[in-house]
């Protein structure tokens, strides 16, 4: 299982004000717990914070001091990756594209530039899918589109857009059914991941929800996941799920050994 750390996201009160404050302190910190997590990828998203490339990499210098994990570059905005891609010292997982002709033909030269991988959306211009057929012909849109510019199967992150159970509660088994047909599409297959806490979004019982739908998706064909890698019940559920789906060798100490 991939996993892809979250928490250095200005979404959360800390990093805001360490972004604005730069504030190195708390964004290493992060980055130091989330590798201590065995993350595979850490999350940089500046979000509306602020509008500076700047900040941006500012903070992708920031986790680059304390850590060797590569970077997964939490913006669309090609001026942004412009200078944020050739500064990652490792090549970075970008997040992310749409299926939308003129976003995937500005950011594909990018990623092939640089051997990146990137994570493709699957909604368009009508925004995010109902169908599973629809799903499918999307993330097959993608998938074809990333090809033509030289991206190979295995550095595509297909998302299926994960919806909240409270206001969209039937849309879990549409996604579940979609993400395990994304397997179908090459040899190898391109990734599936997905931003688990989206599930939970509005509910009370978020870790719950959390953790079960994460089990559900990695018995579906999801690989990658962006979560809270310091929430050790969900990573030891997910790496349990692995083992399960035979994807890793069981031994009495399996826990151990991935957190060794």
């Amino acid at each position: 299982m991939i996993f892809i750390g979250e928490r250095i996201n200005t979404g959360f009160k800390d990093v805001k004000a360490a972004v604005l404050a730069h504030d190195a302190s708390v964004i290493k910190e992060w980055a130091k717990k989330q590798t201590a997590c065995k993350a595979t990828y850490i999350d940089v998203n500046l979000g509306a914070a602020s509008a500076k490339v700047e900040d941006l990499c500012w903070m992708i210098e920031q986790v680059q001091s304390v850590t060797d994990v590569p970077i997964s570059i939490d913006t669309n905005k090609y001026p942004m990756l412009k200078e944020a891609v050739p500064l990652c010292k490792k090549p970075p997982l970008i997040n992310s594209t749409t299926a939308i002709d003129d976003k995937m033909k500005e950011i594909f030269p990018i990623v092939a530039e640089y051997g990146c991988s990137i994570i493709g959306l699957v909604m368009d211009e009508a925004g995010s899918p109902k169908t599973v057929e629809k799903r499918l012909e999307i993330a097959g849109k993608i998938l074809a589109t990333a090809m033509e510019f030289g991206i190979p199967p295995e550095h595509l992150f297909l998302d299926p857009i994960v919806m909240p159970l409270k206001y969209m509660q039937d849309q879990a088994k549409i996604i579940l059914a979609a993400a395990n047909q994304f397997q179908l599409f090459s040899d190898p297959p391109p990734h599936v991941v997905c931003g688990l806490s989206n599930i939970s979004n509005g509910a009370i019982h978020k870790k719950l929800l959390n953790r079960t739908f994460a089990v559900m998706m990695a018995a579906s064909g999801m690989d990658a996941v962006i979560l809270d890698v310091t929430d050790e019940e969900l990573v030891n559920a997910l790496i349990s799920a692995d083992v399960v789906m035979n994807r890793s060798i069981y031994a009495d100490s399996y826990i151990e050994a991935f957190r060794s």
